[in-house]
């Protein structure tokens, strides 16, 4: 046989062309561009592939593609006269959890119609009543406050725009929670919902039965913060989604904050929002090569290969215990410096299909690079799903060394971040665990990889509570150089009896849900719980969660995304103003900022250059038809004084990630001050700017700014005073503080247009 090479060339053509990426409407792909897509599309189809094996019939969150087939089951039973009760229920709940909450509330009226003993409500009953008032409420959310969209909207208090025009769903439930709490005076959830029913139709608190009502007073501000306005319908950052992640910073290299969110689940795409420097945002998802790239619960960034060009990571897949559920890969996305991103997750050897909600980056052995902790969920023996240390090989890979670190704990991690708790240079790691103790790694270091070392000293040191835990984060919030560790509680009752534990807490009442934990550093590798003398001893049940500095007084404050699947929680989130260290102050209502709707992924930036800190937070739940539109809170400003610090590792990584900032500050009277900052993401669930925006309070100047570089050395560089109201770069072996020029612009006072 004579080989046709011209044949084969053209065979070969063909083949490359099968696979070659789709061209984007009105931009030109370079072939460079298309070899990077060609990586991107590789994770598609994975994940495409996946999602084609799910079993949705029994999927507990993905209730959109559920209803297609429970609607053909219902369709055939009808059809047979074998329609049972059980289906039926099943058929009421799918509908509500796609977000169908009219067709709900027909079969839940249809179900109390047909069967007249459902009519009185028992114990037995009670569930299906509660049912058709939640259905009631969640239709009045969709109309008055989704549909019909305003800044004020699901803000707790319900004030102004957010009262409720079309009454009918609100009226509906209360009548409901009115005769579910004749038989159940004690039902705290049905109260706090009663309460609030009354609030969205301006009703409150005059006409709340008095046995029932919950006093205004129980939420009144413990400090009288300025009044944050939430402008995302402003500026085109309404997305209008699911659960998931948040990164704000500069991803181009313009020294404007962009934007990328996630919505969580198989079908939510992430997006990204480029920021113009004019007060708007351009939606950059398909020209960046983003389309297609769906899932995410969280988003963290970081330059991983040291080129000045910041990257992310997707963490996917949480909740999924099992395959059939779709258990989707996480994925890193290589900033490309061009304006595109590519999917390289399976070239860099990070892909597996392991449910992950949390991740950090940490240069754990001081090597300049920035390796990677994935906290994966095991939910039970049958399905293990081990956690993940990926070393960066410096060569635009990684490689897993948890087994060799004694790190792969199969445990149900919902929260890692990482932080130096000793001072020693080391970084060292804080794991949060839904069902078992937390733990606290203390980095001891080594020679080369084959002989470091790791040790869980949680029990010792103090920090294994909660039991049941959720996001975490360190932070040195008394400004006295040791990094201190919150963590919260998230346990059963939080989980199905969110609302009720939260009325228990505002009335004083005796609370069954676990609280939060404060831990303030001591030294010696040792901690004290100051929760209670901190006033953090509350019903703070978070899955989103971050920190920044609201007022810009130097100390760190931080917010709260009290998500939870179950309808029923519709409870504010939270915010908290840090007193000088003293204790921390309940600001939600003053600030403006407890919104109602399920609260995930929040990220502390600033997006105008004005000095101050604004504030974005993803809204929506876990089911298909819980979506909301996320909010964007403006910082009002304050006249406290403020510094921008960009700072650019040579000998450590790029990013800077774990570094410490010391700025000494002097006083008015002559007395000094010392704020510390570490340049991270902030909190496990959400990510904050990695410039360091630091709060300087109402100083007369700056006397030095010094920087400990997370080289290993343990020691810090100090590079002198420097003005304040500026945003200055230090670029680590330079002694130099660089000022840079940044432009700062107004937001738009009015609403532009829906980001989609």
């Amino acid at each position: 046989m004579v080989l046709n090479y011209k044949y084969l060339a053209i065979l070969l053509f063909i083949w490359a062309c099968k696979d070659s990426p789709k061209e984007v409407s009105g931009i030109e792909i370079t072939p460079k561009q298309k070899d990077f897509r060609r990586s991107t599309d590789q994770m598609i189809d994975s994940i495409q592939t996946i999602i084609s094996l799910v079993n949705f019939r029994n999927h507990p969150y993905e209730s959109a593609e559920k209803l297609k087939l429970i609607e053909q089951a219902v369709t055939a039973a009808s059809a047979n006269n074998q329609l049972s009760i059980p289906l039926y229920i099943d058929y009421g709940k799918t509908l509500l959890n796609a977000g169908k909450s009219q067709e709900a509330i027909d079969v839940f009226e249809t179900l109390l119609e047909k069967l007249p003993e459902n009519k009185v409500i028992t114990k037995n009953t009670k569930g299906l009543h509660e049912a058709l008032a939640i259905s009631y409420m969640r239709l009045a959310e969709q109309i008055n406050c989704r549909d019909n969209h305003s800044a004020e909207s699901c803000l707790f208090p319900i004030k102004g725009k957010g009262i409720h025009t079309n009454k009918r769903g609100s009226q509906k439930a209360i009548e409901i929670y009115k005769e579910i709490l004749k038989v159940f005076p004690d039902d705290l959830q049905s109260r706090w919902l009663l309460n609030l029913a009354y609030m969205t139709l301006d009703e409150y608190p005059q006409q709340v039965p008095k046995a029932y009502l919950i006093p205004p007073s129980a939420f009144k501000p413990e400090y009288n913060l300025a009044v944050f306005q939430n402008i995302a319908m402003n500026v085109g950052l309404d997305v209008n989604g699911l659960a998931g992640g948040v990164i704000v910073d500069d991803f181009n290299n313009d020294d404007y904050i962009d934007i990328i969110v996630s919505s969580w689940g198989l079908f939510g795409n992430v997006l990204y929002f480029e920021n113009n420097g004019d007060g708007s945002f351009t939606n950059k998802t398909e020209a960046s090569g983003l389309s297609g790239l769906t899932g995410g619960l969280n988003l963290i960034q970081a330059d991983y290969n040291n080129d000045g060009h910041l990257d992310f990571f997707i963490c996917r897949g949480a909740w999924s215990g099992f395959n059939w559920m779709g258990q989707l890969p996480n994925s890193l996305l290589k900033n490309n410096g061009d304006g595109t991103f590519t999917d390289v997750t399976i070239t860099s050897g990070l892909y597996a299909k392991r449910p992950t909600q949390s991740a950090v980056w940490l240069d754990f052995n001081n090597d300049g690079w920035l390796d990677l902790y994935v906290g994966n969920e095991t939910h039970s023996t049958k399905e293990l799903n081990p956690a993940q240390f990926f070393l960066n090989t410096k060569d635009g890979a990684f490689k897993d060394v948890a087994p060799r670190l004694g790190l792969n704990f199969t445990e149900y991690i919902k929260g890692v971040n990482s932080g130096d708790i000793n001072n020693d240079g080391l970084p060292d790691i804080y794991i949060s665990i839904l069902n078992g103790p937390n733990k606290l790694l203390l980095n001891k270091g080594g020679r080369n990889i084959e002989d470091w070392k790791f040790e869980n000293i949680a029990p010792t040191a103090g920090v294994s509570e909660p039991i049941e835990s959720f996001p975490t984060w360190f932070f040195d919030f008394d400004n006295d150089g040791w990094e201190d560790i919150f963590v919260t509680c998230f346990d059963s009752y939080s989980l199905s009896q969110q609302a009720a534990e939260t009325a228990a807490d505002y009335l004083g009442q005796k609370k069954m849900a676990d609280l939060p934990r404060l831990y303030r550093n001591t030294g010696s590798n040792r901690f004290e719980n100051v929760t209670k003398k901190q006033h953090l001893d509350r019903i703070l049940p978070a899955m989103g969660c971050n920190y920044g500095d609201l007022d810009n007084d130097g100390f760190l404050d931080f917010y709260l995304g009290t998500g939870a699947p179950d309808y029923r929680a519709i409870v504010p989130n939270r915010m908290f103003r840090n007193n000088a260290g003293i204790a921390f102050q309940d600001v939600t209502y003053a600030g403006n900022f407890g919104h109602i709707q399920k609260g995930h992924g929040i990220g502390f930036a600033d997006l105008d250059n004005d000095g101050d800190q604004d504030i974005y937070a993803v809204m929506g739940g876990s089911v298909s038809g819980d979506v909301f539109q996320n909010a964007l809170y403006e910082n009002p400003g304050t006249s406290n004084q403020w510094i921008t610090v960009q700072l650019q590792g040579t000998a450590s990584n790029r990013s800077a990630i774990g570094a410490r900032i010391k700025i000494t500050l002097e006083n008015h009277d002559g007395s000094t001050r010392t704020i510390y900052n570490t340049v991270s993401s902030g909190g496990s669930f959400g990510a904050n700017s990695l410039q360091a925006e630091i709060g300087l309070g109402n100083c007369k100047a700056i006397k030095s700014i010094a920087v400990n570089w997370p080289d290993g050395k343990a020691t810090y560089t100090d590079y002198g005073s420097s003005a304040t109201g500026v945003t200055i770069k230090i670029i680590e072996g330079n002694e130099n503080l660089i000022e840079v020029s940044r432009k700062s612009f107004e937001f738009p006072k009015q609403h532009t247009s829906m980001a989609h």
